[in-house]
């Protein structure tokens, strides 16, 4: 149907829907534990390639109702190309009712509010955010590109535009010595700055990156066990207190612990089935499951 530029990644969620690539890479592509894109330039791809791509695509699956435009980086495109994206995926799939892709600060605050709202109202519904952290000292040593500031920032600009939003968090960013400034700082941000969703990862370096990521931290990094990784995922969860109810979920492969509910509301749940897990291991995902 479509013959894509490979490596492909999607969020969990998009795992059943038509992914159009729009961009290729990563227009920033600096983040030291980030292996997705390391293989590939940053490219805005023709727009009669990615229109042919649409059409095809619509041939093969006419009634198909979700869209996740690809790579890393579609919000990096200006406003002009992704509304006449948008407008040929609306003539191609009558049935269309949603269209996301993922969102760096920077593309986010680089946009009007006016321009996101126009993106909006012309199908984009939902945006993918990795915070991370929400620990300035973090987010410098893995070379983020943006500080607690400038994300709350890019949080709050989206839903004012109206999108949905879906952050996520990498537990284990901060090692052992500052987990939880890692974590504490990341409850600042949760705690000032809205999100419609929120997700957690599990630090995961693979070989192409490990080395940089060590480089650029500092200092010697020691990895967190699962064990740590849950006092993580539990300090962040007890000491969340949200702008808005948000949907919790930390169903990413890489993950020690699948968990699902709603915060504020499902905190005790959530917080039991750690208890559980650190107790006896109940629910703990084997190595060979987990990936990215």
């Amino acid at each position: 149907m479509i013959d894509y530029d490979m490596p492909l990644y999607r969020p969990p969620s998009e795992g059943n829907n038509l992914i159009i690539q729009a961009t290729l890479g990563c227009s920033f592509n600096q983040c030291s534990f980030c292996s997705m894109y390391k293989s590939k330039s940053y490219l805005a791809r023709p727009q009669p390639a990615v229109f042919a791509d649409i059409e095809r695509a619509a041939a093969a699956w006419p009634d198909a109702r979700r869209v996740f435009l690809a790579d890393g980086d579609a919000l990096a495109l200006t406003s002009a190309e992704l509304s006449a994206i948008l407008a040929c995926l609306r003539r191609a799939f009558p049935g269309l009712n949603r269209v996301s892709c993922y969102a760096t600060p920077a593309n986010i605050r680089r946009k009007s509010l006016d321009e996101l709202q126009r993106l909006r109202a012309q199908g984009l519904s939902l945006l993918y955010l990795g915070i991370e952290s929400g620990s300035n000292l973090i987010l410098r040593k893995i070379t983020k590109g943006a500080t607690r500031h400038s994300i709350g920032e890019a949080m709050r600009k989206a839903m004012d535009a109206g999108f949905k939003l879906s952050s996520t968090v990498i537990l284990g960013l901060g090692g052992g010595r500052y987990w939880q400034r890692h974590i504490d700082g990341t409850l600042e941000l949760l705690n000032d700055a809205p999100t419609s969703y929120l997700s957690t990862l599990q630090l995961f370096l693979e070989p192409v990156v490990e080395r940089e990521f060590m480089r650029k931290f500092g200092e010697p990094f020691e990895p967190q066990d699962d064990r740590a990784i849950l006092l993580e995922q539990a300090r962040l969860i007890d000491g969340l207190d949200p702008p808005a109810p948000l949907i919790f979920r930390s169903n990413h492969a890489s993950n020690a612990l699948a968990l699902a509910g709603n915060l504020p509301r499902d905190r005790e749940m959530l917080l039991a089935g750690i208890r559980r897990a650190l107790r006896s291991a109940e629910g703990i995902r084997p190595d060979y499951l987990r990936g990215l």
